[in-house]
């Protein structure tokens, strides 16, 4: 009834799901840059071991030995010295990224595995398209139970979970801006040019597609190369990004998008598709499940309340300060229209110190150097170039952006790995800042600590979830 929202990048981390899924209910892990935060955790040291387990469980032992010696340092990396990154990704990845790639989702997913039966799942951004390929093999390699996707309309997502049952090549269409017919975006992938032994089938995970619309929703049942086994209806009250409103772009007078009622979600019509579905965004609450249930959802997606779980990657630091803020009923989350470089609107809780405050951010230099939100673009050549609208400006507009697009724009992707303690240096003593998300529901997660606790975790969240609820 319950599935533990994937947060990015690395909230939703191995731990998070572990824990939810063995507590009955659909633990997630998100997908999103594992690549970056595998080779992180590698130069930090490895604490507690938990990366070389997971590599010592990968099938192909020799990739993933490449990896180790890489990137492993046995006593961590200096705390002034910067992480070495991988690539970023292209549609026509190296050798190098794309092993990258399948090991880091098999590591997750492996260890959100360990110790119980239970499936498990993965969510990904179908914005993010160039590590797909490599990625959803990978977890797939591990066993993942469920494959969810998001922040785009995924319908050639289910073919290519039927063609790695049995190893077969896949291909996927990157989406480029200015694309002309002839052009080649197509983006492959041969899963035996990077076996070194042969393997039985695969399980072919089940497909969620998290979708924002009753349009949509139909859609992918309607459309999609293959079996949609159901889907998460998530409205604009959610962490991370939100779809735009439907229309033309109004503001409030606080600044945040207006949404209408052509954005609103018709339950019954959900009903009418026959298939099952999961509310999401502000569902994080014992009678918000019951009202899913009558109205005839399987279950709800609850984000926002597992994220300040103690089993969850979100920073320490800023766990407590998010609690204590909410306890008081002081916590803001802000839906930011300018913050994403995708320009899809973005919710920001304010926090002191982190990129959230205007000033902070503003003494940041434009830096891109992970390239996750980057969009694809055809070149004055007929090639396939990449912006950011959170890049140097010259650069982008080089590039062909527009200067208007660039305004009160974020670097997310480093934002986001700073939230879960991998911050990167920049010229010795400045770290990057964090950028936390949440959904509007923030101020109500005090209510899952008890009266002599400063902190709670996902069994408490699932208890309370469930309160009232018949057992299964």
């Amino acid at each position: 009834m319950i599935i533990q929202g994937g947060m990015g990048v690395g909230v939703s981390n191995w731990r998070l799901a572990r824990a939810v899924s063995q507590l009955g209910q659909l633990g997630v892990v998100s997908g999103t840059a594992l690549d970056q935060i595998l080779i992180r955790r590698l130069q930090d040291g490895d604490p507690g071991g938990h990366m070389r387990r997971g590599l010592d469980a990968f099938p192909f032992s020799q990739m993933a030995e490449r990896i180790w010696k890489r990137y492993f340092i046995p006593e961590g990396k200096g705390e002034r010295m910067p992480y070495e990154l991988a690539a970023a990704h292209s549609k026509d990845n190296s050798r190098d990224l794309i092993e990258l790639c399948i090991v880091s989702n098999f590591v997750e997913v492996f260890l959100a595995r360990e110790g119980h039966e239970n499936p498990v799942g993965i969510n990904y951004l179908e914005k993010v398209q160039p590590p797909h390929l490599p990625s959803i093999y990978g977890a797939m390699l591990a066993g993942v139970g469920y494959v969810l996707m998001g922040a785009g309309i995924p319908l050639k997502i289910p073919s290519m979970l039927d063609r790695f049952i049995e190893h077969q090549d896949a291909h996927y269409i990157l989406h480029v801006s200015g694309v002309q017919e002839g052009d080649d975006t197509t983006m492959h992938f041969e899963p035996h040019n990077f076996m070194e032994h042969h393997l039985p089938p695969l399980a072919r995970p089940l497909f969620l597609a998290i979708v924002s619309s009753n349009t949509l929703a139909a859609t992918m049942l309607r459309k999609a190369n293959g079996k949609v086994n159901g889907l998460v209806i998530e409205t604009r009250t959610a962490g991370g990004h939100n779809a735009p409103p439907r229309g033309k772009l109004h503001l409030s007078d606080a600044g945040e998008p207006i949404y209408g009622e052509r954005d609103a979600i018709d339950i019954s019509k959900l009903r009418e598709l026959d298939a099952p579905f999961w509310m999401a965004g502000g569902y994080g609450h014992p009678e918000k499940l019951r009202e899913a249930l009558a109205a005839g959802a399987a279950g709800v997606q609850v984000g926002t309340a597992f994220e300040f779980t103690e089993e969850s990657g979100l920073r320490e630091d800023y766990k407590r300060a998010l609690l204590a803020k909410a306890a008081a009923g002081k916590a803001h989350v802000f839906t930011d229209p300018l913050a994403s470089p995708t320009g899809f609107p973005f919710k920001v809780v304010r926090l002191e110190g982190s990129n959230s405050e205007h000033d902070v951010y503003a003494r940041r230099p434009r830096i891109c150097d992970l390239g996750f939100l980057r969009e694809p673009y055809r070149t004055a050549e007929g090639g396939t170039g990449y912006r950011c609208a959170a890049e140097p400006v010259s650069i982008y507009l080089a590039k062909g952006g527009k200067e208007e697009d660039t305004v009160g724009r974020k670097c997310i992707c480093n934002a986001l790995m700073a939230n879960i303690g991998h911050p990167q240096i920049r010229n010795g003593p400045r770290m990057e800042k964090g950028l936390v998300t949440a959904g509007d529901d923030l101020n109500n997660i005090s209510r899952f600590l008890a009266s002599n606790r400063s902190s709670y975790n996902a069994a408490d969240v699932i208890a309370a979830l469930l309160a009232g609820q018949p057992p299964v």
